[in-house]
């Protein structure tokens, strides 16, 4: 049974944004693509997010029908999940992603090198005076120490 989706623009891209959206579910349907896994290889594929997260994303793909839950009856519990012909309907989606994210980070890396040195950074202490970094002052050649 797939949740309640209300659009507030009536918009397709918001209806895929519901259903796919958020910061694991891409990440987790991506590793689905390669086809059943385990609870505990998911939670590995994205190290960063809790099992509390991956286990409610993965809820909300099943609810959503993009993902199929397979329980087996057996001592210590064993689950795996993998993709619905709807979810495999989202491959091409997820590629054109993966590409997009490798392109991006490799203009990003090339943007930071040719960046020239970052300015030192300036933060206000408990009393709102402004302050350098320790350390930053020599390497400011207008400052003298």
């Amino acid at each position: 049974m797939a949740r309640k989706y209300c659009g507030v623009t009536g918009c397709a891209v918001e209806a895929t944004l519901a259903v796919v959206g958020g910061r694991w579910k891409p990440v987790l349907l991506f590793h689905l693509l390669e086809g059943r896994k385990r609870f505990s290889d998911l939670c590995r594929s994205v190290p960063n997010a809790t099992q509390r997260m991956v286990t409610l994303q993965l809820r909300e793909l099943e609810a959503d029908g993009v993902v199929a839950r397979h329980v087996f009856a057996q001592v210590p519990p064993h689950v795996e999940y993998e993709l619905t012909e709807l979810g495999r309907s989202l491959e091409a989606l997820l590629l054109q992603m993966r590409d997009w994210g490798e392109r991006f980070k490799a203009t990003a890396q090339e943007a930071n090198d040719d960046s020239p040195a970052a300015a030192p950074t300036r933060s206000r202490d408990r009393r709102g005076a402004m302050s350098i970094k320790q350390g930053e002052l020599a390497t400011r050649p207008d400052v003298r120490a």
